[in-house]
């Protein structure tokens, strides 16, 4: 059975990545507001800046000098200070299901897949970046669980290469996430649309990743069928952190909850008429009242038949058949007009 689709509410994934500025205490902080804000998942990335790259201070290494977030950074640097320290992982997992959320990871090579085997981890999910590394999807499709892919960077042929790898490997659960990979995203670069388009294409559940700021275009992407959202959170973005300039703090992270629920309930269904809540008002459109006593022999004028509501009368457009006959009956101010009265 598929964890997510269109038939369920959207499963929100809370993504720590190293809004923990290093303190264990805060990893375990920011799973408490992801439960407390009604995520379904916590989500971390298991990796040592030794398993991403390697130690050279060389410009092919380094992170562009204009990068709004970590310009002239060196990604060995970068990842040091951002990894989730591997120790840390048990009690993140055990505190996710002391408050009755998943928690899971997206590795970066065989060892962190080892180790979220050793703790049982529900799911795995192929950062952007990765979604090249076939072994590795082959891999994380290998154990049985889910497998969540996203596509930032990604051309139709990598992604269409990735699902197959995945599926290919055993995997049964597959969801692939539209995702646009700038830190923060633009909106007008994230493509919304693509959803359905992805969805068609590989028959498979589509969400969201986002990096954008608010919770606007992740709502909005529910619309366009995105089963899954995933949103960086921090406990301030004040309090700094690699991600903290585009994600949620706690209260967005609760509304996200609430307005993407909303969001899908309002889909619907394509009926077109009234529905069980508007039958009531159905008795209050208008339609054609004697509003002024009127004796047999008056003729219908303006003055004593017009439009008011409620329903009971001749429909509205009748007036003009109406006007200049004459009443047939004495009749009281809200009569409903009826042919047989004039």
């Amino acid at each position: 059975m598929t964890k997510f689709g269109p038939d369920k509410r959207p499963y929100i994934v809370a993504e720590m990545s190293g809004n923990h500025n290093g303190s264990l205490d805060r990893a375990l902080a920011l799973v408490d507001v992801a439960a407390e804000a009604g995520a379904d998942a916590i989500k971390i990335q298991t990796y040592t800046a030794e398993t991403m790259t390697v130690d050279v201070k060389h410009p092919r290494f380094q992170i562009s000098q204009g990068h709004e977030l970590w310009g002239g950074e060196y990604l060995y640097q970068l990842y040091e200070r951002a990894h989730t320290p591997w120790d840390w992982h048990q009690p993140i997992f055990e505190r996710a299901r002391e408050r009755g959320i998943e928690a899971f990871s997206s590795p970066f090579d065989r060892t962190a897949v080892e180790l979220l085997e050793k703790l049982d981890a529900p799911m795995y999910k192929i950062a952007s970046s990765e979604i090249t590394d076939l072994p590795l999807i082959r891999l994380c499709a290998s154990t049985g669980k889910p497998v969540i892919i996203s596509t930032g960077m990604a051309s139709v042929r990598e992604i269409a290469a990735a699902v197959e790898a995945a599926q290919g490997a055993g995997a049964t659960d597959v969801t692939v996430l539209s995702c646009t990979a700038s830190y923060p995203a633009p909106p007008e670069e994230t493509n919304l649309r693509r959803i359905p388009v992805l969805a068609q294409m590989l028959e498979v559940p589509i969400g969201l990743s986002d990096h954008t700021l608010g919770i606007g275009v992740p709502v909005a992407a529910v619309a366009f069928g995105a089963c899954l959202i995933e949103k960086h959170i921090t406990l301030d973005r004040e309090d700094g952190g690699v991600d903290s300039a585009f994600s949620l703090n706690p209260a967005e992270l609760k509304l996200l909850r609430e307005e993407s629920e909303r969001a899908w309930q309002a889909l619907g269904t394509t009926h077109i008429g009234p529905t069980e809540h508007e039958k009531e008002g159905l008795r209050f459109r208008r339609s054609l009242y004697v509003v002024a006593d009127v004796k047999a022999g008056d003729r219908v004028t303006p003055e004593n038949v017009r439009s008011i509501r409620p329903t009971g009368g001749l429909e509205p457009d009748a007036i003009g058949l109406a006007l200049g006959r004459t009443f047939t009956t004495d009749a009281p101010k809200g009569t409903p007009l009826t042919w047989d009265l004039i």
